[in-house]
């Protein structure tokens, strides 16, 4: 019997995903202001949930530019300016109507996102993205590859391309392979979502403020003198909201069935081992959310973050501009958009079944045969590593790479961190889960 909880869940998903479909034009619908020091850019389609489009990267990324090289101002922020969602994605029905037509426009929708999600990550200038709201696809490039990710009681993170026939780009295959243990991968098969401070401890966000006081948080930024980042970084620790009794819902036993089960190879063998753990909540939702996904998003997906696990930023958002073009020509995301926008029913993919279409083929098809265009960014920056990942939590690595005991660990990091929200909480659960106790 399928999972309600699962179903529940994945239909919320695609409710918010129709509502991009629903356009409207407005010269408005990203707002530049200017306040002292502090440059600020609003998305400013809070009925649509602020939906990506080619016009809002057009006006944006000019302006970051501008800025970048001006000396009037000294902090970027972006956020959004009402509603539920900080950014619920893209358009993606107009960009599969544009890929029916065989209009180049679709493809260059992605190319000119992809700049601007580079371009953010790759700034001298410190960028601020508040997600205090839905926060999907196209909303995360804008904002998880920024030094400063702020999260609110507000945040709904999730990648959920693959319920649409899609994959996990906007720099998916950069970040999700990079945080801690199988996370990544389980977030980029099954869409999962996650809410308020799950988002910092996951490593998608940097920090979590109450949004009641993110007015007063802008205000004392806009009132800064050149700060350095550390100055931001202390700033946004001091805004930070109590994390000592919220704990993160993945921890524990959670995690540890994420790391047996989603660190294999294939999508056949994470199944069967998702099959052979105790019955739970977790594994019926697993399970479900993985069976209503497109077979060839799932292969793709977990094939593009193994190897993005080993490439630079760039290297990434060029392999994903590479099988975009793919998917563009191919069935299922056409299928997946119009079934979850226009006709409100059940994806028929093709191939429908795991079985039917190999590894192997995968690779060759989408990994191995270029696509006719390529990737040029903005700048020739590059990086392997995020630059500025201190001002994150720290990784299980890193905890788990200190020698001493269990009580001079938790001491490390939390001087460390100089008392950093959600510190304490997360190298308990490493401890606990790898068992460190004295």
């Amino acid at each position: 019997m399928p999972n309600t909880t699962a179903n529940r869940r994945l239909n919320q998903t695609k409710t918010i995903l129709s509502s991009v479909d629903k356009m409207s034009t407005n010269s408005l619908e990203v707002e530049i202001i200017q306040k002292d020091r502090l440059g600020q850019i609003i998305l400013n389609r809070p009925n649509k949930l602020n939906a990506l489009n080619l016009s809002m990267v057009q006006m944006m990324t000019p302006q970051i530019k501008a800025w970048e090289k001006s000396e009037m101002i000294d902090v970027i922020l972006l956020k959004h300016s009402g509603g539920k969602g900080f950014c619920a994605g893209g358009d993606v029905k107009m960009v599969v109507d544009l890929a029916k037509a065989k209009d180049p426009n679709a493809a260059e929708f992605f190319r000119k996102e992809y700049q601007l999600d580079h371009l953010i990550a790759t700034l001298n200038t410190p960028f601020i993205a508040i997600m205090n709201g839905i926060t999907m696809g196209g909303g995360v490039g804008l904002s998880v590859h920024a030094p400063f990710r702020v999260a609110t009681e507000n945040t709904l993170f999730a990648m959920p391309e693959t319920a649409i026939g899609f994959l996990p780009e906007v720099g998916g295959s950069f970040f999700l392979s990079r945080l801690d243990g199988q996370l990544g991968v389980y977030l980029g098969l099954t869409g999962k979502r996650l809410k308020g401070a799950d988002v910092l401890y996951a490593g998608i966000a940097t920090h979590y403020i109450s949004s009641s006081r993110l007015l007063d948080l802008e205000q004392c930024l806009s009132r800064l003198k050149s700060p350095t980042y550390d100055t931001i970084n202390q700033v946004l620790d001091q805004f930070s909201a109590d994390l000592s009794h919220t704990p993160f819902s993945l921890a524990g036993s959670s995690s540890r069935s994420i790391d047996r089960c989603f660190r294999h190879h294939t999508i056949a063998e994470i199944i069967e081992a998702i099959e052979k753990e105790e019955a739970c909540e977790w594994t019926k939702e697993t399970l479900t959310l993985l069976s209503s996904m497109s077979p060839t998003s799932l292969k793709v997906t977990l094939e593009q973050i193994r190897r993005g696990k080993s490439m630079s930023l760039t290297q990434c958002f060029q392999m994903e501009y590479q099988l975009v073009q793919k998917f563009l020509a191919g069935h299922d995301f056409r299928e997946g958009v119009y079934s979850t926008l226009v006709t409100r029913s059940k994806p028929n993919w093709q191939p429908s079944q795991l079985s039917e279409i190999s590894e192997s083929k995968i690779i060759q098809d989408y990994f191995e045969s270029p696509s006719p265009l390529d990737l040029v960014f903005l700048n020739k920056r590059d990086f392997k590593s995020y630059p500025h990942h201190q001002y994150m939590l720290p990784s299980e690595k890193d905890i788990l790479n200190i020698r001493l005991s269990r009580q001079q660990v938790m001491d490390h990091f939390v001087n460390e961190y100089r008392g950093k929200q959600g510190v304490k909480q997360k190298v308990l659960d490493v401890l606990d889960r790898y068992m460190v106790y004295e």
